[in-house]
């Protein structure tokens, strides 16, 4: 047996260790004070019998496989690096001919890029993350001008409240605040009623009622500040309701303190009917002039939300007047609909109020609506308005131009 043992150590002395050291690998494999035994079966079973003999043959391979594993793991991670050192030359020189390249890749993305199958697929690779890494540096861009824009901004806020804080300005808010209060009382005693119809809330859906009671909360601060301001009353008004919670959320607290009047009655129950006008795009009638003597109805609806007839059938079912701006005589119409909001019209019934002016008054409707301002009796008018459908229809184009320009002046002409 020790001669077995003899033997199967200078065979491996004289074929394993020459390999590792060949690698670099002599001390730390086979540590100098490790020997090659048997099995604890030969120690100690003494009573073991002699005719169990060692396979050299099977040892030799076992322990050249082993080595050959251990030897082949070191030898990969060298060339696995220099693949990826490989890879990013390859991309510097790319980036550097022009090419679609990212600035950074991590080792996932570089071993990505190794394994497509073509360089057409690497060129596609290669694009998808530059494109990523471009679109990630333009949201940071933007996260940082929307950081400086907000610090610019709590910079002009603080500003403006110190501003604000100081003592001229406070004393001058509160005059101005106190003077328009008194007017507002005035006008709750003296002015002339003007009605808002909040009967229409389910017409509308709960974004537009938003809309409107925003329009509304405007006519309020503009008739506040004017200089002979309405007596506003919300009639048909219900607590509780859309409308209701609405304004509470614009004024907060300031809601029960405002100069106005609030009720639940119809104004056909608070007002004489021979007084009252309703105010509507559909009336066939036309308001020629303000009547400071009358009370005007405002319905409070919106743009979006109103369907054609629905006020004016209200007012016949009341029984009352109805009317409706001169739009048509006053302005030389372009497009949209000729419904105008509800603080369009508490400027242009104030500016009426005041100077009896129409052409002041109807400065308010939105210039997008009209090209110009006319001072032609309503048939001329119908006149110029066919002549402009023919215009754009195309039908006898050159004919129709020569009158239009005969009729009207050089600033009226179509392009």
């Amino acid at each position: 047996m020790q001669s077995a043992n003899m033997l199967l150590r200078r065979i491996v002395r004289g074929s394993v260790l020459p390999l590792a050291t060949h690698h670099g690998m002599k001390k730390d494999l086979f540590p100098l004070s490790r020997t090659l035994s048997l099995s604890l079966c030969l120690k100690q079973d003494k009573s073991c019998e002699p005719s169990e003999k060692l396979d050299l043959d099977e040892w030799k391979k076992v322990m050249k496989s082993g080595l050959q594993e251990e030897v082949s793991e070191m030898v990969s991670e060298p060339k696995e690096l220099s693949s990826l050192a490989a890879a990013r030359e390859t991309l510097e020189m790319w980036r550097l001919a022009g090419r679609a390249v990212p600035e950074n890749m991590s080792e996932e993305q570089l071993k990505t890029f190794m394994e497509c199958p073509s360089k057409s697929a690497k060129k596609k690779y290669l694009k998808y993350l530059h494109l990523k890494e471009l679109y990630k540096k333009n949201d940071k861009r933007k996260m940082d001008e929307k950081r400086e824009r907000k610090l610019e901004a709590q910079d002009q806020d603080s500003k403006t409240e110190e501003t604000k804080k100081s003592p001229f300005v406070c004393l001058w808010s509160r005059t101005m605040d106190k003077a328009y209060n008194w007017r507002a009382a005035q006008s709750m005693i003296f002015g002339q009623p003007l009605v808002f119809d909040m009967s229409f809330e389910k017409e509308m859906s709960v974004r537009e009622v938003s809309n409107a009671v925003r329009q509304i909360v405007m006519s309020e601060s503009s008739n506040r500040r004017s200089v002979d301001p309405f007596h506003i009353h919300f009639c048909n008004f219900k607590d509780d309701s859309l409308y209701h919670r609405e304004f509470i959320k614009n004024y907060r607290e300031a809601w029960d303190k405002l100069l106005i009047t609030v009720t639940d009655q119809c104004y056909t129950e608070i007002f004489p009917k021979d007084k009252l006008i309703y105010l509507t795009a559909d009336s066939p009638q036309v308001m020629k002039a303000f009547d400071h003597d009358k009370i005007y109805i405002v319905g409070s609806l919106v743009d979006k939300s109103i369907k054609r007839g629905v006020s004016l059938a209200r007012a016949k079912r009341l029984g009352l007047e109805t009317a409706a701006l001169p739009l048509d005589k006053y302005l030389l119409w372009s497009t949209g609909a000729k419904n105008l909001t509800l603080d369009q019209m508490m400027h242009i019934l104030l500016t009426l109020k005041d100077t009896g002016d129409w052409k002041k008054a109807l400065e308010f409707v939105p210039k997008r609506k009209y090209c110009d301002f006319v001072n032609k009796p309503v048939k001329e008018l119908k006149k110029t308005l066919d002549l402009i459908s023919t215009l754009k229809l195309g039908k006898g184009r050159e004919k129709v131009e020569k009158q239009f320009a005969k009729n009207y002046p050089k600033r009226y002409k179509l392009k």
